[in-house]
């Protein structure tokens, strides 16, 4: 798991260094800032939105006495969303876009739901109920 995650950590900043050189290079590089600022304060404001949202998920089910473990997935995928999208780059942008809209948030919320599952199975994580 940590190999992956360090290997994530070389590749992905210096593919955002060259797909951002190559668009400086194709658009121009105070578009490519343009851009990267406009998908900044879109990301945040997205990310406040999606985050009210599931607060009031959070809130409709403790209300209703129910567990609220698909709105905890949906405010870990927006947190993670959003935060991705403060990072400058094209490829972390898509990301955190993709963690933040509700239709393409449902399969990676699906994917995390299978991992947490499966490291429950194996004992690799232990999650407490009281």
């Amino acid at each position: 798991m940590f190999r992956w995650l360090l290997l994530f950590i070389l590749i992905v900043p210096a593919l955002e260094i060259g797909l951002l050189i190559w668009a400086g290079n194709l658009v121009g590089p105070w578009w490519v800032i343009l851009l990267i600022i406009f998908t900044g304060v879109l990301g945040a404001w997205l990310a406040k939105q999606q985050g009210l949202e599931t607060l009031r998920k959070v809130q409709n089910s403790m209300a209703h006495h129910e567990l609220p473990g698909d709105a905890l997935l949906d405010g870990a995928c927006v947190l993670v969303g959003g935060a991705v999208l403060l990072t400058p780059g094209f490829i972390t942008d898509a990301a955190g876009f993709l963690l933040l809209i509700p239709t393409t948030r449902a399969p990676m919320k699906a994917a995390l739901r299978r991992l947490i599952n499966k490291l429950m199975d194996r004992n690799t994580i232990t999650i407490y109920r009281r």
